[in-house]
């Protein structure tokens, strides 16, 4: 956990949610009154978020008591509590929306990763997730992937090279763009891996030819073709699959020998897990 990052997150969003007051809290219950809560599984998948919860609490108030009872990355199911939080009431139910929002989506990204994970298994294929996030949100989610078994794709625009389709034909060609990148590199000083993208069997093979990339996504391949270009590439290059994979084929996909599968959905159209947070 980057504890900047989290930290600037939180104080954010409380700043976003509390406003000049939390007025019903405020107007019902007295200052100083204690009490007690739980977090309640509604609905089985992988628990996420629960790291992240100890540290809302905290920023919000110390004085907090959370006692956890499961872990991220644990299987759950209806009725399972995940924690309890003991102390002031009005910090509690401060929390209480920030908490269940984090680990609702936390919790449905990693049950989804998780889902993936477990059709790969007899594979070497790797599910990777990609930039698709939700702004503001990506350390969140991209926590939440790798809680659920995933492997994280590069974070920002900031990490790798990834020459995509725009980038090609904007640079005049896949050669272009190649050396182009190198040449970025051997300037700067920086240290990225090179990735690139290509749309049929021909770009893949002036990609074999001109070399200079660490890894080659093969987009929106039929099957067929992308066992071809499996075979094509023949280990040089780390190879990623990506485009119209969904839950029910991309076994079909790994087999084709890929080393990595990207995956969009799995933080751009997750359903949250059903999460509550009740006073007992």
């Amino acid at each position: 956990m980057d504890k900047k990052i989290i930290d600037a997150f939180i104080k954010n969003a409380i700043i976003e949610d509390v406003g000049d007051g939390d007025h019903t809290s405020l107007s019902t219950i007295p200052e100083g009154t204690k009490g007690k809560a739980k977090l309640i599984v509604k609905e089985s998948g992988i628990l996420a978020g629960v790291e992240l919860a100890l540290e809302i609490f905290t920023q919000i108030d110390a004085s907090l008591k959370v006692s956890v009872l499961l872990r991220d990355g644990q299987a759950v199911n209806v009725g399972d509590i995940a924690f309890t939080v003991e102390g002031n009431t009005h910090s509690i139910l401060l929390a209480e929306r920030l908490v269940l929002n984090c680990m609702q989506r936390m919790s449905g990204i990693a049950t989804q990763t998780h889902r993936i994970a477990k059709l790969l298994e007899k594979y070497h294929t790797k599910v990777l997730d990609t930039r698709k996030t939700t702004p503001g949100l990506r350390y969140l989610e991209k926590w939440a992937v790798r809680i659920g078994g995933g492997v994280n794709h590069r974070i920002g625009l900031y990490d790798m090279i990834l020459i995509k389709d725009n980038h090609v034909d904007y640079a005049g060609g896949i050669a272009n763009a190649i050396h182009k990148a190198n040449d970025y590199l051997a300037s700067t000083g920086k240290n990225l891996k090179i990735e690139i993208e290509v749309r049929n069997i021909e770009e893949l093979l002036q990609v074999l030819e001109i070399g200079k990339v660490d890894r080659i996504m093969l987009d929106n391949f039929p099957i067929a073709t992308l066992k071809e270009a499996v075979q094509l590439i023949d280990g040089k290059f780390v190879t990623e699959a990506s485009g119209g994979i969904t839950e029910e084929n991309v076994a079909a996909y790994a087999a084709c020998g890929v080393d990595f599968i990207s995956m969009g959905a799995l933080t751009h159209s997750v359903r949250s897990l059903d999460l509550s947070l009740k006073a007992f």
